[in-house]
C-alpha cells in the first residue's frame, strides 16, 4: 500500500500512543485455512451484494467446538459446515459458529451465506449522482489493514495464508478483475460471471475485486500479460503512466532474485480510492488521480514510483508476507526503498541519491513535529495508524543503510536469500537479520536496535579546521540528541563513519583519502597528520546512514566541497551551510554553481538556500537563472522568490502567470505564490492579484486542477482579505471538482486566522456543513483546514470527526489535531495572561514613579 502525504505542523513531539492504544497479537490459530470461495451477486444499481463464503479449514487439533470469524456489520443468513447447518451469534463483528460436531484431524467446509446494503467499508460502490454526473459506476474493495472483514467473513490478520478464487456476477456491460488466474467467464440472462483463481496463497486483505466500464490496454513481460484498466477516453494517460511496467517487472525479478511471481499483473485506476495504491495479489489498484497527461508527465515521476512501489510489494508483502502488522515496515520499507532503487536504475545515481535524501527529509519531518516512535511495535488502537512515514521513508532509509554496511554484491545476496527462503512465507523482522547473517555473516542486530525497535536518529554537529604547524586535521564530532541522564547517556548512537579528505587536482577528479571512525561517545575529536592541507572534507562518505548534520567549518572549504565533492548529497550539505552564512560571498558562490551545475537536484537546493539569504543580490541571482531549462529548478527559483517581497519578485511572477508555461506545476507554483508575495509591504497588489486568481478560476483547468488550485492557494495567503475568504468558500460546494475542492476546504481553514470574528463565525458554520461529507480525503481535508483554526469550536467539529468516523485514519488525525489546537490555544493563553501581568505591573511601576516625582518635588 502507498503512503499518503498529508501531514500537519505540530509545535512539538507528541506521543504516537493515543488513549486506548494497546498491545495487539495475532489470535489463536483454529487451523491453516487451505481456501477461500467467494460467489457473489452484485446489485449495482441499489448498492448492495449478497453471496456465499466458503472457507475449507484444516483443524489444527481434535475438539475443536466453537469457530470465531471476523465479520462486520454484515447480514449473516445461514452457517454450514461440511452441508450441515449451525447454529451461531453474531454481535455485528465477530460470528462465533457452535459446531454441532467437535473437529477431526479431517478438513472442513465452513459455507456461510449472507448479504449487505450500502456498504460503508471494504466494499465501494461508486456512482454518479446529482453533483457529479459524470463519475463513473464502479465497484472496488479495499482490505488493508483489516477491511476485509466488512465484504467477507474471515479469519483477518496477514499471518493466515490461503489460496482463493472468487465468482462474481456483474451486468454484462461491466467487467470484474480480480486475483490470479481468470479460468472462465459465462453469459446468463443480462448478466456475465466472472470466475477468478488465485493459486498461490495470500493473506485475507490482499483479495480484492475491480468492476466497472474498464478500457483494458494489453500489454506483457515475457510471456505474462500485464494490462491495465481504466475509464474509456483515458487509455492515452495509462500508457503515459504505467507503460514502463513490463520494463520494472524485469528489474525487479532480477534485484530480487526471483522471477515475478504471478501468471498476470494488473493494474486498475479507479475513481474516489482511499489510497494512492494497493498491491493486491497479481491485480493492484491504484487511484485515477495517478493519471497522467503528457503536459504532466513533463516533470512528474510521482506516478513512476507509484507504480514501482506498488510492483515490488508483488514480492515484498505478497510473496513474502508479513505475519503481523508491527513488522509491516519489512514490506513497506522495501516498497518504498524500491522507488529508489528504479530511480537508480532508470535515471542514474545522482537521482537515486537525491530521492532517498527526499524520503530522510520525510521521516525526520514527521519525527521533529508530528511524533517519534520504534519502526516495530505492536501497540497502537488500529493497525493504519502505523502507515506513517516512519514505517514508509524510514524503512527504506534502514534498507539503505543495510546496503551500506554490506555493499553491493552481498546486498543483493541477502535480498536474493530472504526472497527465496520465505517465498509463500509469513516473516518477522527477526527473518531480515537471520537472512542477512546466512547470507553475508554480518549480524546486524546492533543497527536494528538502534533504527528499528528504538525512536530516533543520531543529530550531528561536525567541526572541521586545519592546524598548519602540525599538519593535522581536526575534526570534533558531537552527537547533539544524546541527553546525559544520572551520568549517562540517553539517545546515544554507536555507528561506523566514514569520513573523507579531498584534493582538487585541476581537470581530474579529486584525490580523496578515506577514514573510517568508531562513534560511540556525545562528543569526539579527532587528528589526522596529512601531507598538506586539503581542499575539503566530507563526514559520512556516501551518506549511507541516516541522520541530520550541521557543518560547522570554513568558508573555502565549504565551497572546495561545494565546487568538487563527487557525492551529490554532501554538495547539497554543503550549499546549506553556505547558505546560513547569509553574506555576499555566500550568494555569490551559490548563484556560480546555481549556473553552472548539471544535476538540477543540486540546483533546486541552492535556489532553497537563496530564498532565505535577504539580501538584494540574492533575489537577482534567482530571478537572472528563471529562464534554467528543468522545470524542478524553476519551480524552486519561483518558490524562493515568495520569500523576496519586492517588486521586481512580483513582476516576475506575474508575467509567468499571465504568458503561462509548459509545465503545470512551474505555473502553479507561480500562481500560488502571486498570494504570498502579496502581504506587507506589497499589500496594495492584492485587489489585482484577486481580479487575476479570479480570472484563473473561471477561465483554467489543467491536470488534476492543479492551476485552479493553485490559485485558491494564492487566495489563502490573502489572511485578512474578506473577498479572498469569500472566493475560497464558493469552491467548498459539492459539484465542484474534487480535487479543487478539497483544496478549497483546507484553504478555507488556512485564510480563517485572520478573519474578524462576524467573518470566523461563517467560516465555522461552513466547516459545520461539510461535516456531513463521509468521504475519507474530505474529511482529512476537514482536519488540515480545522486544524489551522484556533478557536474551540473548530476542537468540537474535530471531535465529532473523531468520534464518528469509521476510518482508523481519519480517528488518528482529527485527535492529534485536536491535541495540537489545544496546545495553541492554552500557549495563546499564557501569552495573553502574561501580557495582562506586564501590562499590571506597568501601571503599577507608573504610579510608583508617580508618588516618588511627587516626593522628589515637596
Amino acid at each position: 500500500m502507498t503512503k499518503n502525504n498529508y501531514y500537519f505542523d505540530a509545535e512539538e513531539k507528541k506521543s504516537f500512543e493515543l488513549p486506548g492504544a494497546k498491545p495487539h497479537y495475532n489470535p489463536d490459530r483454529y487451523g491453516q485455512v487451505q481456501h477461500i470461495c467467494l460467489d457473489l451477486d452484485l446489485d449495482i444499481p441499489n448498492q448492495s451484494f449478497s453471496g456465499v463464503c466458503t472457507i475449507t479449514l484444516t483443524p489444527i487439533r481434535k475438539n475443536i467446538t466453537q469457530l470465531t470469524l471476523d465479520a462486520v456489520d454484515l447480514t449473516i443468513e445461514s452457517v454450514l459446515i461440511d452441508n450441515i447447518s449451525q447454529p451461531f451469534d453474531y454481535d455485528g463483528e465477530v460470528l462465533t459458529i457452535n459446531c454441532l460436531q467437535p473437529t477431526t484431524d479431517e478438513d472442513i467446509k465452513v459455507e456461510i451465506l449472507y448479504s449487505k446494503e450500502k456498504p460503508q467499508r471494504g466494499l465501494y460502490f461508486i456512482s454518479p449522482n446529482e453533483y457529479y454526473p459524470d463519475k463513473p459506476s464502479q465497484v472496488w474493495t479495499q482490505g488493508e489493514d483489516e477491511d476485509s472483514r466488512y465484504w467477507f467473513p474471515c479469519f483477518d490478520y496477514p499471518g493466515q495464508l490461503a489460496t482463493s478464487e472468487i465468482i462474481v456476477k456483474v451486468p454484462s456491460d461491466y467487467i470484474a478483475i480480480s486475483n490470479g488466474e481468470l479460468i472462465k467467464t459465462e453469459e446468463k440472462d443480462d448478466k456475465k460471471i466472472y470466475h477468478w483463481l488465485q493459486p498461490q496463497v495470500h493473506p485475507t486483505y490482499l483479495m480484492t475485486l475491480a468492476v466497472g466500464k474498464f478500457a483494458e490496454i494489453e500489454d506483457k513481460w515475457q510471456d505474462i500479460p500485464v494490462n491495465y484498466y481504466v475509464e474509456k477516453g483515458q487509455e492515452i494517460e495509462a500508457k503515459i503512466s504505467m507503460g514502463k511496467t513490463p520494463q520494472m517487472i524485469e528489474f525487479f525479478s532480477q534485484k530480487y532474485g526471483y522471477p515475478y511471481p504471478y501468471s498476470k499483473y494488473a493494474q486498475v485506476c479507479v475513481d474516489d480510492f482511499i489510497f494512492g495504491g494497493m498491491e493486491n495479489t497479481s491485480t493492484t489498484l491504484l487511484t485515477d488521480r495517478c493519471l497522467l497527461d503528457e503536459k504532466a508527465s513533463l516533470d512528474n515521476r510521482n506516478t513512476e514510483s507509484l507504480v514501482a512501489h506498488e510492483l515490488a510489494h508483488q514480492w515484498f508483502g505478497d510473496l513474502v508476507v508479513i505475519k503481523h502488522w508491527s513488522h509491516a515496515w519489512i514490506k513497506e520499507g522495501a516498497a518504498s526503498y524500491a522507488e529508489v532503487l528504479w530511480t537508480e536504475h532508470e535515471y542514474g545515481k545522482e537521482e537515486a541519491a537525491y530521492y532517498l535524501l527526499g524520503e530522510a527529509r520525510n521521516y525526520l519531518q514527521e519525527d521533529s513535529s508530528r511524533y517519534r516512535r520504534p519502526i516495530v511495535t505492536n501497540v497502537y488502537r488500529e493497525a493504519i495508524e502505523l502507515y506513517d512515514r516512519h514505517l514508509y521513508e524510514k524503512g527504506a532509509c534502514v534498507y539503505h543503510m543495510i546496503r551500506g554496511i554490506l555493499g553491493e554484491e552481498l546486498f543483493d545476496k541477502f535480498i536474493h536469500t530472504f526472497v527465496n527462503d520465505n517465498a509463500h512465507k509469513t516473516v518477522e523482522t527477526i527473518d531480515l537479520l537471520r537472512a542477512i547473517e546466512k547470507a553475508t555473516g554480518y549480524n546486524l542486530s546492533p543497527l536494528f536496535d538502534q533504527y528499528v525497535f528504538r525512536g530516533g536518529h543520531p543529530d550531528f554537529k561536525v567541526n572541521y579546521s586545519w592546524d598548519s604547524d602540525a599538519n593535522l586535521a581536526c575534526v570534533t564530532i558531537k552527537q547533539t540528541q544524546a541527553k546525559e541522564e544520572d551520568g549517562k547517556f540517553k539517545d546515544l548512537f554507536t555507528l561506523k563513519i566514514p569520513l573523507a579528505f579531498g584534493y582538487i587536482k585541476e581537470g581530474e577528479t579529486p584525490e580523496i583519502v578515506n577514514f573510517s571512525l568508531k562513534l560511540n561517545q556525545p562528543e569526539h575529536s579527532f587528528y589526522f597528520p596529512l601531507a598538506k592541507k586539503p581542499d575539503f572534507f566530507t563526514f559520512d562518505v556516501g551518506n549511507y546512514h541516516l541522520k541530520t548534520v550541521k557543518l560547522d567549518y570554513g568558508f573555502s572549504e565549504l565551497k572546495a566541497q561545494l565546487n568538487y565533492d563527487p557525492d551529490i548529497i554532501s554538495r547539497i550539505y554543503a550549499a546549506i551551510a553556505l547558505g546560513k552564512k547569509g553574506n555576499l560571498e555566500a550568494v555569490k558562490t551559490l548563484r556560480e554553481v546555481l549556473e553552472k551545475e548539471v544535476f538540477w537536484g543540486l540546483k533546486v537546493e541552492i535556489a532553497k538556500q537563496l530564498g532565505k539569504i535577504k539580501l538584494n543580490q540574492a533575489e537577482s541571482a534567482l530571478i537572472a537563472n528563471l529562464n534554467q531549462s528543468h522545470p524542478k529548478v524553476r519551480k524552486a527559483i519561483i518558490e524562493a522568490l515568495t520569500h523576496h517581497k519586492s517588486e521586481a519578485s512580483y513582476q516576475a511572477l506575474k508575467n509567468i502567470v499571465i504568458n503561462g508555461t509548459e509545465s503545470y506545476y512551474v505555473e502553479s507554483s507561480a500562481i500560488s505564490g502571486l498570494g504570498k508575495l502579496t502581504t506587507g509591504s506589497l499589500e496594495e497588489k492584492q485587489s489585482e492579484v484577486i481580479s487575476l486568481l479570479e480570472q484563473i478560476l473561471t477561465q483554467k483547468s489543467g491536470w488534476n486542477e492543479i492551476i485552479r488550485s493553485s490559485a485558491i492557494t494564492g487566495l489563502s495567503h490573502l489572511k485578512t482579505n474578506e473577498k479572498a475568504a469569500d472566493i475560497i468558500m464558493e469552491y467548498t460546494a459539492l459539484g465542484i471538482p474534487q480535487p479543487l475542492r478539497l483544496t478549497a476546504i483546507r484553504c478555507l481553514g488556512a485564510i480563517a486566522s485572520g478573519q474578524k470574528p462576524d467573518k470566523l463565525t461563517l467560516i465555522l458554520e461552513k466547516f459545520d456543513d461539510l461535516m456531513a461529507d463521509s468521504f475519507f480525503l474530505t474529511q482529512i481535508s476537514l482536519i488540515s483546514g480545522l486544524g489551522q483554526i484556533e478557536d474551540s469550536r473548530a476542537i468540537n467539529l474535530l471531535r465529532i470527526l473523531a468520534d464518528t468516523s469509521p476510518d482508523g485514519r481519519v480517528k488518528m488525525r482529527a485527535e492529534e489535531t485536536i491535541n495540537v489546537v489545544r496546545g495553541k490555544l492554552a500557549k495563546d493563553k499564557t501569552l495573553k495572561d502574561l501580557q495582562r501581568e506586564i501590562d499590571k505591573l506597568k501601571e503599577e511601576n507608573k504610579d510608583l514613579q508617580s508618588r516618588l516625582a511627587k516626593l522628589e518635588a515637596k
